[in-house]
């Protein structure tokens, strides 16, 4: 993936342009409101970049030299939220199986994420009756069930403490590695995105100050 926007909010001025770490975990570290959010939500078509492009291996999702901005149902991301955001009248599996409904593909088998992230058990319960960890794991396997081309993740353990995240880190890093799809992390834990990977772009009042 290959990112350079530009976005103005309010009296911050996002500037950012970096590359992904190939089919790997790719961080954006930064303290709240360094724009790690808004830069993923261009990505995922959430927010419009005032000028810039964005390219997905070798789809262009937006470029404003030449007018092209894709919505969102159309680039072809998993999106996981801070929050589970799980549709509460579908039971686990009907919210697995609306990622997979929404794709229109063939690709990663349902039972192969229900046995990655040992939710089998889970299946018939509504996401109410549901831990935190619990949820944000259904999260995961409906964003991979959607067959994306990248997976967004978005502060996907905040709300969680600190045994749910170190129960949660090794499922992110076996979803990448089993299925081969890039992942862009958001975080403001350093200790979280270290680790998860070695590809660290760190930002600061909209721009980027270091990448490693």
């Amino acid at each position: 993936m290959r990112v350079a926007v530009q976005r103005r909010q309010g009296t911050c001025c996002i500037d950012v342009a970096f590359q992904s770490a190939g089919n790997g975990i790719t961080a954006l570290f930064g303290p709240s409101g360094a724009g790690k959010s808004s830069v993923i939500n261009m990505v995922a078509g959430l927010q419009k970049p005032d000028c810039g492009s964005i390219f997905l291996r070798d789809r262009c999702l937006f470029d404003s030299a030449r007018g092209i901005n894709l919505p969102p149902e159309k680039r072809k991301v998993g999106y996981v939220f801070q929050e589970d955001l799980l549709f509460p009248h579908l039971s686990v599996r009907g919210n697995l199986l609306y990622g997979r409904g929404r794709s229109g593909e063939e690709g990663v088998n349902l039972d192969q994420v229900v046995n990655l992230l040992g939710i089998g058990n889970l299946l018939s319960r509504k996401p109410k009756t549901l831990s935190g960890g619990e949820k944000q794991r259904v999260a995961f396997g409906r964003a991979v069930l959607s067959h994306p081309d990248i997976l967004l993740m978005d502060e996907p353990l905040a709300s969680l403490d600190d045994a749910r995240k170190e129960e949660m880190l090794p499922f992110i890093k076996e979803l990448n590695a089993r299925f081969g799809m890039p992942v862009l992390y958001v975080s403001h834990s350093l200790e979280e995105i270290l680790a998860l990977t070695n590809h660290i772009i760190r930002l600061a009042n909209g721009k980027i100050v270091e990448m490693v």
